[in-house]
């Protein structure tokens, strides 16, 4: 049976492809949810793809993932900087986490610069746009392999 990968989007992620293009690009969250999924196959993994806008949605997901996901690629949005709660909830996952930035936050506003979710994540990706979230796969699959 594949192993499920939990990818989970934060707050303004489902306005993807239609706010800031300039910095988000036109790609919807559908379009790399799909992308994602295929290479998920590709790798022989499952992959189960969530948004929410709400703080605590985002932290019950990470709680379900416990033991039933092999790993977690979070794109936790504003919440990146904002919230102890994603981090203390992850930080009672045991699998490999991947955080994702579709921009560079270190080329943005000075209140962007930090990440609390940093501090659980196995590996950062920034200012890959959408590509990051192939990257953050592709780098589960190895952790899962190692």
């Amino acid at each position: 049976m594949p192993k499920l990968v939990t990818l989970l989007n934060g707050p303004n992620l489902n306005l993807l492809g239609l706010r800031q293009p300039e910095i988000y690009g036109r790609e919807t969250l559908d379009d790399v949810a799909a992308k994602v999924s295929d290479l998920a196959e590709e790798l022989g993994l499952t992959l189960r793809a969530l948004q929410s806008n709400h703080e605590g949605q985002l932290v019950d997901w990470i709680h379900e993932a416990r033991g039933k996901s092999a790993g977690i690629i979070i794109n936790p949005g504003a919440y990146s900087h904002t919230s102890i709660a994603i981090l203390d909830a992850l930080h009672a996952y045991d699998g490999p986490v991947i955080e994702v930035h579709i921009s560079n936050i270190h080329k943005r506003e000075a209140f962007r610069h930090h990440s609390y979710v940093s501090a659980r994540a196995d590996g950062v990706i920034a200012g890959c746009g959408t590509e990051g979230y192939l990257l953050a796969l592709r780098r589960i699959a190895t952790l899962l392999k190692a």
